[in-house]
């Protein structure tokens, strides 16, 4: 089967053997695969045989000895590795079955979204109706579906930063309430002057590097920041007072160190609080451009390139 696999000059596409499922595992037929920005880091590698990527959508054509709940036939959205090819395995403990006439690019958006921000707002972030929450990097399809998720949720005040000012002003369309800057060095003073001096209560960081002091000073006292991307720097200076004195939570998240129950726990908790509105649509990512398979370093060229709102996907 075709695949975009691993080189040292990023993804390349190759024939590489079809995967055989295993006890647990669904096999997959892909419709659709969605890219992330670990999809960068991975592509660029020792050269390997298996598929890289981490989202997809598709058609279940087998299944293993263990799999519960799961037939073939069944149309299903998965968090898991191997999206960059034709078939892949899924873990059933990682799959959703796609709702109505849902199409595969439509749910192979969704998945890591759901996952990660549900997970950085209600469990590691706590967020309770009537918080000020921020998305910082929002203009990503990850931090849209949060902007969304965080005012289905409740929250009094969304914020969202984009330094690119066209993708910036289309943050309210998705539920921003106030849209900024982070290249503008008083966007923390803009934020609390709309906070009326309190600040965010919670934050959910795509960004941090140097960026993170800035968005302590602007956390209300006994706010949270939850960081779950590093696209500004892996490394930076930190306040330590600033911390100290609004008592803040600075939360880490990844999924890389998370075993599959863990991993099913979060999906099971997601589902429970937000699957009513994602089968209505009102939680979604646009999609940015869809390439085929065979272009899947052309796709992520234009990843690279930091232009897309919203997602990218390839298709057959």
């Amino acid at each position: 089967m075709k695949a975009g696999i691993a080189s040292p000059n990023g993804v390349v596409i190759a024939d590489v053997p079809e995967p055989e499922p295993g006890p647990a595992d669904l096999l997959v037929t892909v419709k659709a695969a969605a890219l992330n920005r670990a999809d960068l880091a991975a592509a660029k590698a020792p050269a390997g045989g298996k598929p890289i990527g981490i989202e997809f959508a598709g058609e279940v054509i087998a299944i293993g000895s263990a799999v519960a709940g799961f037939s073939p036939g069944d149309r299903i959205m998965c968090h898991a590795t191997g999206s960059h090819a034709e078939v892949a395995l899924c873990d059933y403990r990682r799959a959703l079955k796609i709702p109505g006439t849902m199409s595969f690019e439509q749910a192979a958006t969704l998945p890591v979204g759901l996952n990660t921000l549900h997970n950085a707002l209600v469990t590691a972030g706590r967020m309770k109706a009537g918080d000020n929450v921020m998305v910082l990097g929002a203009s990503s399809g990850v931090g849209i579906i949060g902007l969304q998720m965080a005012k289905l949720l409740g929250a009094k005040l969304v914020v969202g930063t984009s330094t690119d000012d066209a993708r910036r002003a289309r943050l309210k369309e998705f539920g921003a309430d106030l849209s900024l800057n982070t290249a503008d060095g008083d966007w923390p003073e803009q934020v609390l002057k709309a906070t009326d001096g309190k600040g965010i209560d919670l934050t959910v960081d795509m960004l941090s590097g140097p960026t993170l002091n800035q968005t302590m000073h602007c956390t209300a006292l006994k706010g949270r920041i939850v960081n779950i991307g590093r696209l500004a720097g892996m490394k930076a200076e930190f306040d330590f007072d600033e911390h100290a004195r609004r008592r803040i939570d600075y939360v880490g998240v990844t999924f890389r160190t998370r075993s599959i129950e863990e991993v099913h726990d979060i999906m099971v908790a997601m589902r429970d609080d937000l699957w009513e509105h994602v089968s209505a649509g009102r939680i979604g990512a646009p999609i940015d451009r869809i390439f085929p398979l065979v272009q899947a370093p052309e796709a992520h060229a234009y990843m690279r390139a930091n232009k897309h709102f919203g997602k990218i996907v390839l298709a057959p």
